[in-house]
């Protein structure tokens, strides 16, 4: 029933796209030392909902169904594009990634306040808080 709605259904994507982007950062981060590893970052969330990325391929449920598609992590990344590199070719700032997993957090947090807001909005307008 609840997932329906679409502040619920908002919600859920950006709870989504705050996991895959904190798997992404969570690699970046901890190939910081890697040589030749570029660093990777996904596309913001208002692109998403505006429609700007890519479309979401079919998700395999085992390994040879539809030819092993990856699923939402792989449509919405992309390489990360910036001026630093080390002499060892990897661009991984440290800094940048801490950053934007503070980003991530945020994010999370915002999409629970808009699915706690919505139950409470939804109890109130059955009489109960």
């Amino acid at each position: 029933m609840f997932e329906t709605l679409e502040v619920f259904r908002m919600a859920d994507t950006m709870t989504r796209h705050a996991d895959v982007r904190q798997n992404v950062v969570a690699g970046n981060t901890a190939n910081a030392d890697t040589p030749g590893y570029k660093a990777r970052d996904v596309v913001p969330f208002a692109d998403l909902v505006e429609g700007g990325a890519p479309a979401t391929p079919m998700r395999a449920s085992r390994a040879r169904h539809l030819h092993g598609g990856e699923g939402l992590a792989t449509a919405i990344t992309r390489p990360q594009r910036d001026g630093y590199a080390e002499p060892n070719g990897n661009n991984v700032s440290l800094e940048n990634e801490m950053l934007k997993s503070v980003e991530v957090k945020s994010q999370h947090d915002r999409a629970l306040a808009i699915y706690r807001s919505g139950l409470s909005l939804m109890r109130m307008s059955i009489g109960r808080r």
